[in-house]
């Protein structure tokens, strides 16, 4: 799965290592909002790697939690989805608005390989000081460069450069950041 090669979701530990990151999802999504040391710790568990002021409003969806490395000072609004089937690497001073899904998972588009329920998954990685605004899906291999804006309801298939701000459906690079 992490070598980017075919695999099968229903491989007996991808089950366990599922079910474990659903406890702790669910765990961290029906957390009391006053509990914001308690919603830290479940994440330190959770995920990978997390930094430090950390933010992530509930509800948070994820495939498994510890392929995700997130850095210090990071927010993540409302309804985001991380399925992280390979590693998704999220930088320092990173914002993400609302209802934002990264999917490293994908499918093939040979229908013999779907049809036997073979999987794919490429690593995600976000530098650092990006915003991508509401709504907006993160593909499969993508990365974003450093101080790059993704402008809401965007779908990026392909690298984002540094210091740009890209948006639309497929994402596009609109201007420079000087």
């Amino acid at each position: 799965m992490l070598a980017g090669e075919f695999y099968t979701a229903s491989d007996p530990q991808l089950v366990n290592d599922r079910q474990r990151a659903r406890r702790l999802v669910w765990k961290f999504n029906n957390s009391h909002p006053d509990e914001l040391a308690d919603r830290k710790n479940i994440l330190k568990e959770l995920f990978g790697k997390i930094g430090e002021n950390i933010f992530i409003e509930p509800s948070f969806h994820c495939d498994y939690g510890y392929n995700i490395s997130v850095g210090n000072y990071f927010f993540m609004n409302f309804g985001g989805i991380i399925l992280d089937c390979n590693k998704v690497i999220i930088g320092d001073y990173v914002q993400i608005g609302p209802n934002v899904q990264i999917y490293s998972a994908t499918h093939s588009t040979d229908p013999t390989s779907r049809k036997n329920f073979l999987e794919l998954a490429f690593p995600i990685t976000i530098g650092n000081n990006v915003w991508i605004g509401g709504g907006a899906i993160i593909g499969p291999g993508v990365t974003i460069g450093d101080n790059s804006v993704i402008g809401a309801g965007s779908i990026v298939t392909k690298n984002i450069p540094e210091n740009v701000v890209a948006v639309g459906n497929p994402c596009r690079i609109i201007k420079e950041i000087k």
